[in-house]
């Protein structure tokens, strides 16, 4: 694999969905058409088509038109770039080349937990209270302090 290799990203998006895996998962037993994948979910026909159309795109599956029937198989040797990848940003600086030893994740800091109690609420009015104005002092609100927020994905140069 060559140091100025990309990232799989289609692997990884196609991989990023529960009922994605779980096709790959049936399809890594046998080719299966369409018709029985569908029978295997709660979802539509045409969203399992949509879930195969990007794993097809990704190249984790092949398709092949047996008369009126799409049947999709699994191709695992697909798998591999996303492996490769992964092996070397796990054991390499792939900039440099050097070997990165295992540190320790940093630690992130929660965010002090701030209490704000609750104003009570206005107390029911009756016709005894009507006649006569009441007057009720209020507690001045508390204002919660603002906590530090992450920054968020767009902030930090990702498009999600």
């Amino acid at each position: 694999m060559s140091r100025k290799s990309k990232p799989p990203v289609a692997l990884y998006s196609a991989l990023a969905d529960t009922t994605r895996c779980r096709i790959l998962e049936i399809l890594k037993v046998a080719p299966t058409p369409v018709h029985v994948l569908t029978e295997a979910f709660s979802i539509s026909r045409p969203a399992i088509s949509r879930h195969l159309r990007v794993l097809k795109s990704a190249g984790l599956v092949a398709e092949v038109k047996k008369g009126r029937e799409n049947v999709y198989a699994f191709r695992p040797a697909k798998l591999d770039a996303a492996r490769n990848w992964l092996e070397a940003i796990r054991s390499s600086d792939l900039s440099t080349g050097e070997v990165v030893e295992d540190a320790p994740a940093p630690v992130i800091e929660a965010a002090p937990v701030v209490v704000v109690e609750p104003v009570p609420a206005a107390p029911k009015t009756t016709r005894a209270s009507r006649k006569k104005p009441v007057v009720i002092a209020e507690k001045p609100a508390i204002e919660p302090t603002p906590t530090p927020q992450a920054p968020s994905a767009s902030q930090m140069g990702f498009d999600f």
